[in-house]
């Protein structure tokens, strides 16, 4: 037998590879035609791995040949990168080496008729395969495949190879041990030595022939001939859609397999699981959905995930569509959501609603209102969070996620009340946000309700959205318009808007009639107290003369109308207030009347919708924010005129009031009645259709100078052009032709970031290559903290001038600092209360007052009716009486007390506290980006707390609970529920009966919302600790 091995090379059949064919491509194989036998007689050999790189090398290259002479009609490249091993010098160049020790090895054992006792490989760490038995049967080297050389090259030669390399190597490895111990007389043990000597036994050469090894080669060839053989008629591009819609489905499905273990079918409802629709039925009562509810969430837009506005009636049922796409963003795509409203109350009443849902579905419900909310929020890697915020809190939460770059997880944002676009400051902010989401985020889908809009294309081009618009309502409304003592049934259909239907029939006297000139008793006592009736007052002190009003001609029949509950109500007022009652709701209350606006407490206010809600009152006096807010329907709705305030009814504002009117499933219509006088008339009859417009320029374009600001500061745009770029995406370069009248948008923008410069809040970067905008620290500042531009500089030089002589003997100087300058010129100082409290203070506290320039002489001046001196800060002195009024809040923590101190409304008194804790909030992280105010980090943490709920620190952590008012979170304590864990653990049944005044529902809402809170709060401490120990 010839010991001569001819290696030939053959050409390659792959593309041109120039830089690397030379010395990372050897082509080297063994001649076929010698039939070599193994030798030995009492041991076989096992061979070097190396010699399997030579038919490796040679079959990479046979094959490029092969395929290159196969004809196919795809014009694509059937194997990708499966060539990309050539890309990694290293792993070759050791393949090589250990190529060329095997080949002199091979050479030597090729021309010996035995092998040698022993054999030394100095460099290469092989692994043998050591016989059990001393006589081994004769196997041909077909039949026993030996290990990849790959393995040969150690570990550390696989670290930087391809992924699917490594993989295809592994599979070799696993394949070759399979083989090796298929055979029953054979027990082969892989052993490592690490540059030793090994010994084999002589095996009889004449049984055993040695033939080309099946190996890496004979794999890699018959895979590659698989996929070039397998039809292609498909493209890559398409095989990829599928593929991602695969991932989807299967994304999906997981997702449902966590929300429950009985439930992993993805259900005929919508694609959410059964579980859905049961708690729906069970939470909200709701057993089917409206024809327009089906159409609506079948819709081509939601089922792509394209933006969509839907317009109905008030009471349509408009809030369920969106709260079943969220959770479907929830559960089926594991994205986070954001439902934006309007107000405090309804974020709140949202939060108590779909915390029973989170619970049972296992995702966050979060509530970012006032002061409440993290920025960022906290990065959950288990679970889903539901963002509930009000339009002020959204703005900041996508700043947060952007800066972050972490809003690509919020796959969905709902806005409630989309019209609000055009509703002044507000929907300036409005207007930020869904912009900002869609330019920084093509992955996330806005959702719009709103009512119907003359200009509604506009939102759809601002929002890049379809419309979908019904006049579905769920009980028929009948329209009426009353003057003088006729009803009037509103055709618009019709020539004749107003059709006669009737005359009043009440009889009169003439003392009566004097004082009710436009019959509202008579029109109330047609439904009263059997049925109940809403009346819209234009003023808050109005609501409270016509529920008086009202009461002063019912009759006795009235006082026995469940007598008992509204006994209890009076309590549980009084408690409310500890222990006083308003003199106005005393007397209407027993006739089952009362009055709803702002100048009630918010617990009043709860207790009175409640009390409606379950038919203890049958008539509720208010102002149109009970339209907008909570949903309470009547059988009849009165306006009491069309005007609100001062300005005349708008035809959105009109709808939402007349759109309480019937109550689904009790009623089988509703009725509205607008009072008019004849100069009334014709106003009504020509309102038009109202038009949503931008409100960026609103008050001198403090929105765009706003905008810009975040823009800047945010990493969104560096350059003017950018900026430019961006606003061609506001609704205002929509409107930009009925907005921009004397300037172009282009102009504005120029200004604006001219007046940023001024201000001091932008600069230009130093280096070119920094970009050519930049925000300064005050600038950042401010937009973190959401702090109006108007009042930025001033609340610096505020701050700087407290930390100079910052006095914490009391609350006084800090609760100035964050006294909302915005709510100064809402009331005017009663002078005689104001020095009278003045002189209280203690030294100190008066020298605090010196130091920020209102001086006791001051106050004794206009006390005593002189003029104060022209060079006086006016916004100081008032800032100053207010913070004296909230002082006296934290300090007496009674509302009541307080507001007959003062001469103030309770009401007032709440909302001076909200937007103090909510503005505490803002300068806290507005500090928080400067250095130099280091100190108020933690002065003002713990003074955001104590402003958010003033009341005994003992009763804080279960008004942390979303609807737990200070009344209902005595009861609890002294009931035994002192803490957060008490009251989610509590049992809703117990609770019922140990808590005074506590429906079954509230019980589970309760219960609910505690139990998300604590999750949320555990969580939120969990991914802290992860995040400090990322290796736990």
């Amino acid at each position: 037998m010839s010991g001569e091995i001819k290696v030939r090379r053959v050409s390659s059949g792959k593309r041109s590879r120039d830089g690397q064919r030379s010395h990372l491509t050897p082509a080297r194989k063994r001649t076929s035609g010698s039939a070599q036998q193994c030798p030995g007689s009492t041991g076989e050999i096992e061979l070097s791995r190396a010699m399997m790189t030579q038919s490796l090398h040679g079959k990479f290259n046979e094959v490029g040949g092969w395929l290159n002479s196969r004809k196919t009609n795809d014009t694509e490249d059937l194997f990708g990168d499966y060539d990309s091993i050539l890309a990694d010098s290293s792993f070759l160049a050791k393949l090589d080496g250990a190529e060329e020790n095997a080949k002199q090895n091979d050479i030597h054992s090729a021309t010996r008729t035995k092998c040698p006792v022993v054999q030394k490989y100095d460099n290469i760490d092989f692994t043998s395969l050591k016989s059990s038995t001393d006589n081994c049967p004769k196997r041909s080297c077909d039949d026993s495949m030996t290990d990849s050389i790959l393995e040969g090259l150690g570990d550390d030669s696989l670290i930087d190879i391809p992924s699917s390399q490594l993989a295809f190597q592994q599979d070799i490895l696993q394949t070759a041990e399979n083989n090796c111990c298929t055979d029953e007389d054979i027990t082969s043990t892989p052993v490592r030595h690490p540059e030793k000597s090994f010994s084999v036994e002589n095996r009889n050469e004449s049984h055993i022939t040695h033939k080309a090894r099946k190996s890496i080669s004979d794999h890699l060839k018959r895979t590659m001939m698989g996929n070039a053989t397998a039809p292609s008629s498909v493209s890559r591009t398409a095989v990829q859609e599928a593929a991602i819609v695969t991932k989807e489905i299967n994304v999906a499905m997981e997702a449902m397999k966590a929300v429950s273990v009985e439930t992993t079918d993805l259900g005929p409802f919508f694609g959410l699981p059964t579980k859905v629709k049961e708690l729906i039925r069970n939470l909200k009562g709701i057993n089917d959905l409206y024809e327009w509810q089906n159409t609506c969430l079948n819709l081509d837009s939601v089922q792509q995930r394209r933006n969509l506005i839907y317009s109905l009636p008030t009471s349509g049922g408009k809030t369920l569509v969106a709260e079943i796409l969220i959770l479907k963003e929830l559960l089926c795509r594991n994205k986070d959501a954001l439902f934006i409203l309007p107000y405090i109350s309804l974020v709140q009443e949202k939060v108590r609603g779909l915390a029973s849902f989170g619970v049972e579905l296992d995702f966050m419900v979060e509530e970012y209102a006032g002061s409440k909310g993290r920025f960022p929020p906290v990065k959950r890697r288990g679970k889903r969070s539901l963002y509930i915020a009000t339009i002020e809190k959204a703005h900041s939460l996508v700043n947060s996620l952007i800066e972050a770059n972490r809003l690509d997880n919020v796959g969905l944002v709902v806005v409630d009340e989309l019209h609000m676009l055009g509703d002044g400051s507000r929907g300036a902010i409005i207007e930020m946000t869904l912009a900002k989401v869609i330019y920084v985020s093509n992955l996330t889908q806005i959702i719009g309700m709103s009512a119907t809009l003359g200009n509604v294309q506009d939102l759809q081009r601002f929002l890049k959205a379809e419309n979908y618009t019904n006049d579905f309502r769920p009980i028929e409304l009948k329209e009426y318009v009353k003057l003088k003592d006729s009803i009037y049934e509103v055709t618009p259909k019709e020539e004749e808007c107003f059709r006669f239907s009737r005359l009043l029939n009440f009889k009169y006297s003439s003392a009566m009639q004097n004082i009710d000139q436009d019959h509202i008793v008579a029109l109330v006592t047609e439904v009263i107290p059997r049925q109940s009736c809403l009346v819209f007052c234009p003023t808050k002190k109005n609501c409270e003369n016509v529920a008086a009003m009202i009461c002063k001609y019912l009759t006795k029949e009235f006082l026995q109308h469940k007598l008992a509950e509204k006994a209890t109500l009076l309590g549980e007022l009084k408690n409310s207030g500890n222990g006083s009652l308003c003199p106005v709701l005393r007397k209407t209350v027993p006739y089952g009347l009362a009055y709803h606006h702002s100048g009630l407490t918010s617990e009043e206010r709860k207790l009175v919708e409640e009390a409606y809600s379950s038919g203890v009152l049958c008539l509720l006096t208010c102002t149109s924010t009970l339209a907008a807010g909570i949903n309470l329907p009547a059988r009849r709705v009165i306006l009491r005129s069309p005007y609100v305030a001062a300005d005349f009814l708008k035809r959105s504002q009109y709808k939402q009031m007349v759109g309480r009117a019937g109550r689904a499933g009790i009623d089988t219509h509703g009725e509205s009645i607008l009072i008019i006088q004849d100069k009334d008339k014709e106003l009504l009859v020509s309102a038009p259709m109202e038009i949503c417009k931008s409100n960026l320029m609103y008050d001198n374009g403090k929105g765009v100078l706003s905008l810009i600001l975040s823009l800047i500061g945010l990493n969104i745009t560096n350059s003017l052009q950018q900026v430019m770029d961006f606003m061609r995406g506001t609704l205002l370069s929509v409107q930009e032709k009925q907005l921009c009248l004397e300037r172009s948008l282009w102009e504005v923008t120029q200004d604006c970031v001219e007046q940023l410069k001024q201000k001091g809040l932008v600069t230009e970067a130093a280096k070119p290559k920094e970009g050519g905008l930049q925000v300064t620290n005050l600038g950042r500042a401010t937009y973190k903290g959401s702090v109006d531009l108007t009042y930025c500089e001033v609340l610096y030089r505020d701050l700087s001038k407290g930390l100079e002589c910052l006095m914490l003997g009391s609350f006084l100087h800090l609760v100035y600092l964050v006294t909302p300058y915005d709510m100064v010129s809402q009331f005017k100082p009663d002078w005689m209360v104001y020095f009278r409290q003045f002189t209280m203070l203690s030294d100190v506290e008066q020298k605090m007052c010196a130091a920020v320039g209102v001086p006791e002489s001051l106050i004794a001046r206009k006390a005593a009716g002189q003029n104060m001196k022209k060079n006086v800060d006016l916004v100081g002195v008032n800032r100053l009486y207010m913070a004296l009024v909230l002082l006296s809040l934290l300090k007496e923590t009674d509302l009541w007390s307080v507001a007959n101190k003062f001469q103030l409304s309770r009401g007032f008194l709440q909302t001076l506290l909200s937007s103090s804790s909510a503005f505490c909030s803002c300068v806290l992280h507005f500090t928080e980006e400067l250095e130099e105010f280091w100190p108020f980090k933690a002065l003002l943490t713990e003074l955001t707390r104590r402003l958010t709920y003033c009341v005994q620190a003992e009763l804080i952590p279960l008004m942390e609970v979303a609807g737990v008012m200070e009344g209902r979170a005595k009861h609890l304590y002294n009931a035994g529920y002192k803490t957060l864990a008490h009251l989610a653990n509590a049992d809703p049944n117990i609770l019922v009966k140990t808590v005074e005044n506590l429906f079954k529902k509230q019980a589970n809402q309760i219960v609910a919302s505690a139990k998300m809170l604590l999750n949320e709060k555990a969580d939120a401490l969990q991914q802290e600790y992860l995040c400090e120990n990322p290796f736990y």
